[in-house]
């Protein structure tokens, strides 16, 4: 059983408990992940504020982020065994895993490489006065993770933190621990003092809740569904605290009858497949012009049709999807579809050999689907694409912001005045034009609108949003 990291120690909970670590290929318990909870999140919280005030909390910028980026090649060195359990504890193919063990390590490089450059500013002010801003680190904060991503998430909000001089405690998905726990143990090595980097695994109502309710906390980074968001949000209003919501998307992928078709389908297909669909960011809405609208869908089916889902191993587009409730919630909605009557277009096909027991879901594609139909407005977070056809401009922005989500779009057109109109006009964080997805995207401001959440991270301006400014005026007459 693997032990969590409180105060650059190694201990089990305080009650032993433990949670089982399956593998979603065959369904198969293989390891399993000490279960802390209030009391464990106490102890990380301490131990994170006791470390503001030690060595890390003295020590300069510079130093913190050369730690930083020798945490960045700590990873890097032990890509390899970092890619094998990933893939294992998530049933990703060893390709995907394989970048998210990459774009982890750049997190860090990327964060490192800026924790000095936070610089502030002088304000011009009346006669007599010197006013300057600068920027200071929050304190401890808070990382609650989601499992579809759980390397790349940890990079993603933990980099930055550290980067600005917080002490952070991390609560990763009891689907998905080992790698976080991996990685903590790679960041002591490179040298992050104790008690700066601290990892409470257990489930999201125990240790989770806790955390978010944690009066020693300033900060809460959260990514996961609404319902938990909201009860986030109720927690971290109570103790008066600052949080960074990312709560899902039902992202549109726009094409107007000019579309470059090659360039667009592959793309396309692999917005939705990628990690089975479990994606926040995934491309689930398909909206064509009319006039076009056959002829394109069905070019779409076509490479929709040769989509492989398979093991790690295998390497194929899609590995499993997550767990029994994830495997339930997916075929949910591919089979209400299905029962109301909404054609589907194209499936894809499972890899011979497979596990019975494994939670593996054919990628589908249902089209043309009604604009009220639960396909068209809710996250399904699988690999299910639902196409739609509208008329022309108006309605192609109408139909993008007809859901509750604002996370992610795309704009498919050789015009390049509708590219600038249609992004600035669709509700969402980040919109892409003539492409999609950022492959990691770490230099790029991300967030959403809408219920998709707020706050923003990557790039430099999460470093704003993990710390705080203060106004100096100084009087010197």
């Amino acid at each position: 059983m693997h032990k969590m990291l409180i105060g650059g120690q190694w201990i089990h909970a305080k009650d032993g408990g433990s949670l089982p670590v399956s593998n979603p290929s065959d369904g198969q318990v293989f390891d399993s992940i000490s279960r802390g909870g209030a009391h464990e999140i106490d102890l990380a919280v301490k131990a994170a504020r006791a470390a503001l005030s030690g060595p890390w909390g003295a020590m300069s910028l510079t130093d913190k982020g050369r730690i930083l980026v020798k945490i960045s090649q700590k990873i890097l060195d032990h890509e390899e065994e970092l890619t094998q359990l990933e893939a294992r504890d998530t049933g990703k193919p060893i390709t995907t895993a394989r970048n998210d063990i990459k774009v982890l390590a750049r997190y860090f490089e990327f964060y490192g490489t800026a924790a000095d450059k936070i610089h502030g500013e002088v304000i011009p002010f009346v006669n007599g006065h010197q006013v300057s801003l600068i920027r200071e680190p929050l304190g401890v904060t808070a990382h609650i993770i989601p499992w579809n991503y759980p390397a790349q998430m940890l990079g993603r909000t933990v980099a930055p933190a550290l980067a600005v001089g917080n002490a952070t405690v991390l609560k990763p998905a009891e689907d998905t621990s080992l790698s976080a726990l991996r990685v903590a143990e790679l960041a002591l090595e490179a040298g992050l003092p104790p008690g700066v980097l601290n990892v409470v695994t257990g489930l999201g109502e125990e240790a989770g809740a806790a955390l978010a309710a944690h009066p020693g906390i300033n900060f809460i980074s959260f990514t996961g569904s609404n319902e938990v968001g909201t009860l986030v949000q109720q927690a971290a209003a109570k103790n008066a605290v600052k949080c960074v919501l990312e709560l899902g998307g039902k992202s549109p992928q726009i094409v107007f009858d000019d579309v470059d078709v090659g360039r667009a389908v592959p793309i396309i297909v692999r917005a939705i497949v990628q990690n089975a669909g479990q994606t926040c960011t995934a491309g689930s809405r398909l909206l064509v012009q009319r006039t076009i609208f056959d002829s394109f869908v069905g070019k779409v089916a076509e490479a929709f049709a040769k989509v492989k889902v398979g093991t790690p191993e295998m390497d194929h587009d899609c590995g499993p999807v997550m767990n029994p409730a994830q495997y339930a919630r997916v075929n949910r909605y591919i089979n209400q579809a299905r029962e109301s009557g909404v054609p589907v277009l194209a499936e894809g096909t499972l890899a011979t050999g497979l596990s019975p027991s494994g939670y593996f879901v054919k990628p589908t594609l249902f089209g043309p689907v009604p604009r009220n139909h639960a396909l068209a407005c809710e996250e399904v977070f699988g690999p299910v694409l639902s196409a739609m056809p509208f008329e022309d401009e108006a309605d192609a922005i109408a139909l993008a912001n007809g859901t509750d989500y604002g996370l992610l779009a795309a704009v498919w057109t050789e015009n390049a005045g509708r590219l600038q109109r249609v992004a600035k006009a669709v509700q969402a964080g980040q919109v892409f034009m003539n492409c999609y997805g950022a492959g990691g995207g770490v230099e790029l401001p991300f967030g959403g609108t809408k219920r998709s959440g707020h706050g923003r991270e990557k790039g430099m301006l999460a470093l704003e949003e993990l710390s705080s400014c203060k106004t100096l005026v100084h009087y010197h007459g």
